[in-house]
């Protein structure tokens, strides 16, 4: 058995593991990086990149089938289903050496490929290596959910794990669960000429604003997307190429595969937890503010660490640590500013409160300001104006944002960027966007704010009334 000590060791070498590493090995720290499995973790390699490569073959099949409104005539939009996994499979590769073994050796990390797991509350044993380090930072992220649904065990499905390596097309896709993950693989599949059934025990898009998220759900529906809701799955039976799913409601789906999309499990179940002292819950691990874990030595972030799941939450995770880590600051994580985008089309993002949340939160203080994607001349010229911004304003500045439409994952970027600022309507209607532009939607929604304020005035017209009239 080897020994090494290290000022900090990282397990698990995903986005918030390799942010971590990254910053603290170019700031002086000695960093060891462990890493069982793929170097990159989730989001390389089953989860951000692989659908987002998935959901362009889609659109591009899709853009070919309804290309006429441009005045170019529409042609077949045929997807060789194994062909389009090649391509995900290339952007995987052309990405992956930035989350590289060699890069983060470039840095003068330590990485060894190993699972950890706590042997004492300061050290970890990979391999056949124990490491003891001044800071630990548990960065293993999350697996696929799968329920304790009868008869699961006995019929072949995939989770966003498997589904980017199959290269047989399914007939008939049959997806548990109407998150973000199973309606942008939904629509992706649809446009590439299968047919799709999504089943939820609750609502579609249940998290999301329902008003916002309508649009979305309307929208998968015209396209051929089957959505049932409150539809809880009571039993899975059949074999490949031919499996039901029977809900509590008695009613029964039939397809040729099944997307298990239900949600994420923390993964901590190789780690020894107890050993160090560090407490679970439900979803994670307990982690204060700071990210701390009950073991004061030991922080969490990302997936791992029970809050939102979003590839960039580790990556602020990791910026809020090493500030901690390293530099020894006070340094809180908040929630307020974070975005979030699901990637249909029309996308749907997310920052600060639900109109719902501001309500309850602000009561009679709230303002709710809308902008129509119909009245931006941008919009109308790509023939994209499906879709809105909704603003909760409290005495002037924006609590919230919920945009649904063209680039609503772009647009979201300003919001965020007020929240974590604390800005004023008025510092966002003072910028000067190109025209025409989408972005110019989120300087429209700031000028609707204004506009009843300017136009609808009397005192302004009393005071425009005076000048015309007596200054020269």
């Amino acid at each position: 058995m080897k020994h090494i000590k290290t000022d900090i060791l990282i397990i698990g070498a995903g986005s918030g593991g390799l942010s971590v590493a990254a910053g603290a090995a170019q700031m002086g720290a000695d960093v060891v990086l462990l890493e069982g499995h793929k170097m990159g973790g989730d989001c390389l390699n089953y989860g951000c990149v692989p659908s987002k490569a998935l959901i362009a073959t889609g659109k591009a099949a899709y853009g070919q089938r309804h290309s006429e409104q441009y005045g170019v005539k529409d042609a077949a939009g045929e997807v060789d289903y194994a062909a389009a996994k090649d391509h995900v499979a290339d952007v995987i590769a052309q990405i992956a050496p930035v989350d590289s073994q060699e890069r983060f050796e470039g840095f003068g990390i330590n990485v060894i490929r190993e699972f950890g797991r706590f042997i004492s509350e300061n050290e970890v044993q990979a391999g056949d290596t124990v490491i003891k380090a001044r800071r630990i930072v548990i960065a293993t992220g999350s697996s696929p959910l799968v329920p304790p649904i009868p008869g699961l065990d006995n019929v072949p499905f995939e989770t966003n794990e498997t589904l980017f390596d199959l290269r047989e097309k399914p007939d008939h896709l049959l997806i548990v669960g109407g998150g973000p993950i199973g309606m942008e693989m939904a629509q992706a599949h649809i446009r590439m000429g299968m047919k799709v059934t999504v089943i939820e025990g609750g609502k579609a898009l249940g998290k999301d604003d329902p008003e916002m998220a309508q649009i979305v759900l309307d929208t998968l529906r015209a396209e051929g997307v089957e959505i049932a809701e409150d539809a809880k799955a009571s039993e899975v039976r059949g074999t490949k190429g031919a499996i039901e799913v029977e809900t509590e409601d008695g009613r029964v789906f039939k397809g040729s595969h099944l997307l298990m999309a239900v949600g994420r499990k923390a993964n901590t179940d190789k780690l020894d937890l107890e050993k160090a002292g560090i407490k679970p819950t439900r979803n994670g691990i307990k982690v204060d503010d700071s990210l701390r874990t009950t073991n004061r030595k030991v922080y969490a972030i990302g997936d791992v660490a029970g809050g939102l799941q979003f590839t960039h939450v580790a990556g602020y995770h990791a910026g809020v640590i090493i500030r901690s880590m390293l530099f020894g600051l006070p340094s809180k994580a908040k929630t307020s500013h974070i975005p979030w985008a699901t990637y249909t089309d029309p996308e749907l993002s997310q920052v600060g409160l639900t109109e719902a949340q501001a309500k309850k939160k602000h009561g009679p203080s709230l303002e709710v300001v809308r902008f129509h994607y119909s009245h931006n001349d941008r919009a109308i010229a790509e023939r994209k104006t499906k879709g809105f911004i909704k603003v909760m304003v409290v005495k002037g500045r924006p609590v919230g944002a919920s945009i649904v439409g063209y680039q609503a994952g772009e647009l979201i970027n300003l919001w965020a960027l007020a929240l974590a600022n604390n800005m004023k309507m008025s510092q966002i209607a003072a910028m000067v966007a190109p025209y025409p532009t989408i972005g110019e939607v989120n300087k429209r929604a700031a000028g609707a704010y204004f506009s009843p304020r300017l136009f609808e005035s009397d005192m302004v017209k009393r005071v425009v009334g005076f000048v015309q009239r007596f200054i020269p």
